[in-house]
């Protein structure tokens, strides 16, 4: 068992935490809201901090799940941050959606303090964390990942390092560009079932059998029908991630044109009084 300390306690960190201390690790947890950590202590047991550096203190391994690269910047070099108190050798694993330039930079920053960082998003949602099954795709040296994959395997049923320092979050931007253009053809075609007059449940049911079956259609496609979009992962924070793809894509001279054109259409759901609704809302703008 591991001494860890986890940092942000939101939708996707409060269930992972709790898969951590399930398995026996010794936690002390940290979140902005004071509030949420004393909520997942009567709930997990542990400990909690008022810092990221009180909670990092001879933590064997640090793990993260925060907004975005500046709420990261925060809780690792920030006046109070995890790395002014983490031990020589210790861990730092990310599992916050952030650019390929933060994880780069707090790679080298970390090294120059003799500590390790892994880049490590997940892809699986509010359902996955709850249930222990996220897929993780992670960036950094094998040493240091091959200690911190079986830990992370408390809420992960896959976990795989995809290169150097930001290979993981390059990975999980192929990830949302992928689900963006999925969502959206998804969302058209219940559009054009129902426009047609077809059952577009009974459309569903057949077409899953064959090429068309996705993730997103089994799992969203009945809720998009019956118009209820509260499923955790918020348009707001889509249009965050697609907006870190979109920044990477101009720098590697990728051509993004379906991503771009679904941002704008997120752009337009959040007009709508969308922006906590989830990702499946896409067709909410196509039925108005």
């Amino acid at each position: 068992m591991a001494k860890l300390a986890f940092l942000g306690l939101g939708v996707m960190g409060f269930p992972m935490a709790g898969h951590l201390a399930a398995k026996g690790h010794e936690l002390c947890v940290y979140n902005r809201t004071a509030t949420k950590a004393q909520d997942w202590l009567r709930k997990h047991g542990g400990r909690s901090a008022p810092t990221p550096a009180e909670a990092a203190k001879r933590a064997d391994m640090v793990l993260a799940c925060v907004g975005n690269d500046d709420d990261l910047r925060a809780v690792t070099l920030g006046s109070d941050g995890a790395f002014q108190s983490m031990s020589k050798g210790a861990i730092f694993v990310d599992h916050t959606t952030a650019s390929a330039d933060v994880a780069r930079e707090l790679q080298v920053r970390a090294a120059d303090l003799g500590l390790a960082f892994i880049d490590a998003p997940v892809s699986g949602g509010q359902a996955g964390a709850e249930n222990g099954v996220l897929t993780i795709m992670c960036g950094g040296d094998a040493q240091p990942y091959a200690t911190a994959e079986p830990i992370i395997g408390a809420y992960a049923r896959a976990c795989r390092l995809m290169g150097a320092s930001g290979a993981g979050q390059l990975t999980k931007m192929v990830n949302q560009i992928c689900i963006a253009g999925l969502v959206e053809a998804l969302a058209e075609g219940l559009h054009f079932a129902q426009k047609a007059g077809l059952d577009p449940l009974a459309v569903v049911d057949v077409i899953s059998k064959g090429a068309a079956q996705s993730w997103q259609m089994e799992n969203r496609s009945a809720t998009m029908v019956a118009d209820t979009f509260d499923f955790g992962f918020a348009v707001d924070w889509m249009r965050k991630d697609l907006g870190i793809c979109l920044a990477e894509a101009r720098r590697n001279g990728s051509h993004l044109p379906i991503t771009a054109l679904v941002d704008q259409f997120y752009a337009e759901v959040q007009t709508m009084g969308g922006a906590r609704y989830d990702t499946s809302s896409l067709i909410k703008r196509l039925n108005r």
